[in-house]
């Protein structure tokens, strides 16, 4: 699942968004090797679209969640037809999906249990 925090009249609430099915999903994605002052870096990003319907409820993007039968396509490095990657980057569908309110406590690197996936209410 990922995090993803809604505002309300209280402040920031967090949310954890996951597949119903609780199955592990992937992102679709890009990164970069360059070079800067002759140190190697290496580079990310995940890249996002407009929101599915739950999602629009807590944010006004969410990340591109790909498809299982999409994947290999995305991780090809010999496929060059942007056209057809490009569909790959929609909304994933939100009847598979589930998201609810959890623990401020997310907000903190220092805190890392299974708690901070729990719903609060």
């Amino acid at each position: 699942g990922f995090y993803e925090w809604k505002n309300t009249s209280g402040g920031k609430q967090p949310y954890f968004i996951r597949l119903k099915s609780r199955e592990v999903f992937g992102f679709a994605g890009l990164w970069d090797r360059w070079e800067k002052d002759g140190q190697e870096i290496y580079s990310c990003t995940i890249i996002t679209t407009e929101p599915n319907e739950l999602m629009s409820e807590i944010h006004n993007r969410m990340p591109v969640i790909l498809n299982v039968e999409d994947e290999e396509a995305w991780l090809n490095t010999q496929l060059h037809d942007t056209e057809f990657l490009k569909t790959l980057l929609k909304p994933f569908d939100s009847h598979k999906m589930e998201a609810y309110p959890i623990t401020p406590l997310v907000n903190s690197p220092k805190n890392n249990d299974p708690t901070l996936i729990e719903r609060v209410f």
